[in-house]
């Protein structure tokens, strides 16, 4: 039963989806649901601090949100288009997969302009291949610098905030749809569940001598994709691109071994480490691909906790939480959370799942 989609199904009010972060980053919500005894307490997520003590571990995703989001005019007609980049395929040919909108009038041949705020032409894109309904391969034609090209891309984009939010990019954006500690650009969407971490709260955390190793996914839009499948064993995730590093894997091993909190913060960081389990089940030093897709039954090898966002009925996000706290707690934290007007999705509230 909990292999089929439609069990993730949930009514969920326009009200609680946050359109916003808070003002203060560690003073959003936090809820804490034990496995074990199936209590539920509710927190300010500063507090996060008193379930970690020396040597626990969290596991940070440092991906870094890219400005995804272009617009350019077509060609001929100067119709405005949608140009969301998804991934860089050639650094040296300049080739991207991206998604276009509307996509209907973009075709293999076309070209696309890109212009400044004075309206003057500084890039310029062929479209090459169709990949998707919405999907395109394009070439940027550029001879500058690959430095230049760069700071171009940066200067055109907008943070790619999601599109339930329904409102254009705004300046508050730029920093807080980013976690404090990002370093590793290539994401189109933020590990959410880190952006409730404040340069203070991890100050505090390192002090009291928890460690706060690192791992790379460079999140996809793939990761928040429509499940179309019933049977969930038919769905295939999008690969995303990780690495672990070996200090990351000996600090995560020696809290395993030790018996300590192991904890991942986020789904983004939970897919990470756990497409990377030796045969003796500890975590190794790995980089690559990974379409991971994690739904019950999974047997969690690395961590024995897990901070995460409250998420949208039906995805791949919400299903993973449900496999690590089980579905009827899962479920049942969710109910909670509406009754005490918790806030959803990336900018929401957070949950620890001990």
């Amino acid at each position: 039963m909990k292999t089929k989609l439609s069990v993730f199904e949930f009514e969920l009010k326009e009200k609680f989806i946050a359109k916003y972060p808070v003002d203060v980053r560690d003073e959003s919500k936090l809820m804490i649901v034990h496995r074990d005894t199936g209590e539920i307490e509710h927190k300010v997520f500063k507090d996060i601090i008193d379930y970690f003590d020396e040597d626990d571990c969290m596991i940070f995703n440092n991906t870094k949100v890219f400005p995804a989001r272009l617009f350019g005019k077509k060609e001929k007609t100067g119709a405005q288009i949608e140009v969301f980049l998804l991934r860089e395929l050639n650094k040296e040919s300049r080739l991207w997969d991206v998604l276009v909108d509307p996509a209907r009038k973009i075709r293999v041949g076309n070209k696309l302009y890109f212009t400044d705020k004075e309206d003057n032409e500084i890039l310029v894109a062929e479209v090459v291949d169709n990949t998707t309904s919405r999907g395109r391969t394009i070439r940027f034609f550029f001879d500058g610098t690959d430095e230049e090209y760069h700071a171009i891309l940066r200067t055109l984009g907008n943070t790619p905030i999601p599109k339930y939010m329904d409102r254009e990019p705004e300046a508050i954006d730029t920093e807080r749809y980013q976690t404090v500690y990002a370093s590793e650009v290539g994401a189109v969407a933020a590990p959410t569940a880190g952006l409730h971490f404040s340069k203070t709260l991890l100050k505090r955390l390192e002090i009291k001598g928890v460690h706060l190793p690192k791992v790379t996914l460079h999140v996809g839009l793939g990761t928040f994709r429509d499940i179309e499948v019933e049977d969930l064993s038919k769905h295939k995730m999008e690969a995303e691109y990780y690495s672990i590093p070996i200090e990351t894997v000996k600090a995560v091993n020696k809290s395993k071994a030790a018996g300590r909190k192991v904890c991942s913060v986020g789904t983004t960081s939970m897919r990470t480490i756990e497409s990377a389990v030796s045969a003796t089940g500890t975590l190794k030093q790995s980089e690559g691909w990974t379409n991971l897709f994690v739904y019950h039954p999974f047997e969690f090898s690395i961590a024995n906790c897990m901070i995460t966002n409250f998420h949208l009925p039906k995805s791949s996000l919400m299903i993973m939480a449900s496999a690590f706290a089980g579905h009827e707690l899962l479920l049942k934290a969710y109910e909670e959370a509406k009754k005490k007007n918790y806030r959803f999705f990336s900018y929401g509230d957070a949950m620890l799942i001990l």
